[in-house]
């Protein structure tokens, strides 16, 4: 997965913020749909038959027949692909999706490629003769630091890049969190060639240490700053006194999620590149089997509650 900061115009984020609006209405509709299923009745419609529903329903309803189709599907193979994940990987149901909080949408690519077969050789359609074609996103380069994609509706979107060449991918995904749009390409990452020295390296997870290794070093994930920390704590009240609904709180809440949104990009980034690094240095990494979501939150119960420790 690549993934890139993305730099709408405003008539263009209007548009993917139409798109995020009805992928994530289709989505609700099927979790609509599938939870009135129940045991010994007729199974739950599949993908296929959802698509046919979804024709039907854009004949019906101009807000939806106003959207592109091809994102609209895309939401419908999302959620197939979460109610598969449930029998196969162990998730569970898929879930209702919240304005403000599930803001996205998986599009197709529009140009067409040729495909080849494992061998090289290309891939022709016995019926007609002719090379298979498939689906390919269409990226276009501007300069060493900039590139576009092609957005249904939207035409070509500006955004950062940060990785060396254009992504090859036949779909993308784009977020919008916190103020900022991001694109993702479905691109396979080339693996990390073990050093083949045959070195094994043990790491034990923790709360206040982030990672101990068992050669002795001692990893911690980047934090905020006294100041950055300071600055939330200042806008976070100003956002309580501020009135509800007015520019004020809205501004302030802004502010805030900007900087909470530098510190998990900064977590991120670290995680990214120590878990590249211990990948290209031992052959072996284990790992302690341990819950950290429990461990963080009873210490954070303790924390609030010295009492109780």
């Amino acid at each position: 997965m690549s993934r890139f900061r993305m730099y709408p115009t405003p008539q263009q984020e209007q548009q993917m913020l139409q798109h995020c609006a009805h992928a994530r209405y289709v989505w609700n509709l099927a979790v609509e749909q599938h939870s009135h299923w129940q045991k010994g009745r007729k199974s739950a419609p599949g993908f296929a038959e959802q698509c046919r529903q979804l024709t039907e329903a854009r004949r019906a309803n101009e807000w939806l027949a106003a959207g592109n189709a091809d994102v609209q599907q895309q939401a419908l193979k999302d959620f197939a692909k979460a109610k598969n994940a449930k029998f196969i990987s162990g998730f569970g149901e898929p879930t209702w999706r919240k304005k403000y909080k599930h803001e996205g949408f998986r599009a197709i690519g529009t140009g067409r490629v040729p495909e080849f077969n494992e061998d090289g050789s290309p891939k022709v359609n016995p019926k007609t003769g002719k090379q298979v074609t498939g689906r390919s996103v269409v990226v276009r380069k501007l300069n060493r630091r900039w590139a576009q994609v092609k957005v249904p509706g939207c035409g070509w979107v500006r955004f950062r890049l940060t990785r060396h060449g254009l992504p090859q991918a036949k779909t993308f995904r784009v977020t919008f969190r916190n103020g900022q749009w991001h694109v993702a390409f479905a691109v396979i990452p080339e693996p990390i060639q073990a050093p083949g020295t045959g070195e094994v390296i043990g790491i034990d997870r923790g709360v206040t240490i982030t990672a101990a290794l068992s050669d002795g070093r001692k990893l911690n994930c980047p934090q905020l700053t006294v100041k950055e920390r300071a600055q939330i704590r200042k806008h976070q009240r100003r956002a309580a006194r501020a009135k509800k609904g007015s520019p004020k709180k809205t501004s302030a809440y802004a502010k805030v999620a900007k900087l909470k949104t530098r510190e998990a990009n900064r977590r991120k980034d670290w995680c990214e590149k120590i878990s590249t690094t211990l990948a290209r240095t031992y052959d072996l990494v284990r790992f302690e089997r341990l819950n950290v979501k429990n461990m963080t939150a009873s210490a954070a119960e303790r924390s609030n509650n010295p009492a109780s420790a």
